[in-house]
């Protein structure tokens, strides 16, 4: 059953993606383009997200276990550090230089582009790097 609703959910994610316009590299690209051709759209897609979130996330955490799960998954760490920042870093140039990041990036994969393959193989290898990395 959890792998089921995993499933949905997954799909339901990459259809409000791709109807959104977060798998249009060009569109965000547009977005991210703050002193040219800023394109403002995805603003009200992630505002949207965030309000959606900030009521949501008052409920779920009010109870005492999810659904599906035998508790919740909160992260720990609160620190700013060097692994952080340079996490973040990675991502921006990523984003900003291709215009996907990797929730649109697998959900762009259904349009069969070879320059979205190219980006995900990328990504995959980045984060098996990153994983190594991280254990050494």
């Amino acid at each position: 059953m959890k792998a089921f609703v995993g499933l949905l959910c997954g799909i339901l994610f990459g259809v409000g993606l791709a109807v959104s316009g977060m798998t249009d590299t060009a569109k965000v690209q547009g977005f991210l383009d703050l002193f040219g051709a800023w394109v403002p759209d995805l603003a009200f897609v992630m505002g949207g997200a965030v309000c959606v979130t900030l009521v949501a996330f008052r409920f779920v955490l009010k109870s005492k276990k999810p659904l599906l799960a035998p508790r919740f998954s909160l992260p720990t760490k609160t620190a700013i550090d060097g692994r952080l920042l340079s996490g973040a870093a990675i991502f921006g140039i990523g984003w900003g230089a291709y215009g996907y990041c990797p929730g649109p990036a697998i959900s762009a994969l259904g349009y069969l582009q070879t320059n979205t393959g190219i980006f995900v193989v990328a990504m995959l290898v980045g984060m098996a790097l990153a994983n190594r990395i991280t254990r050494a």
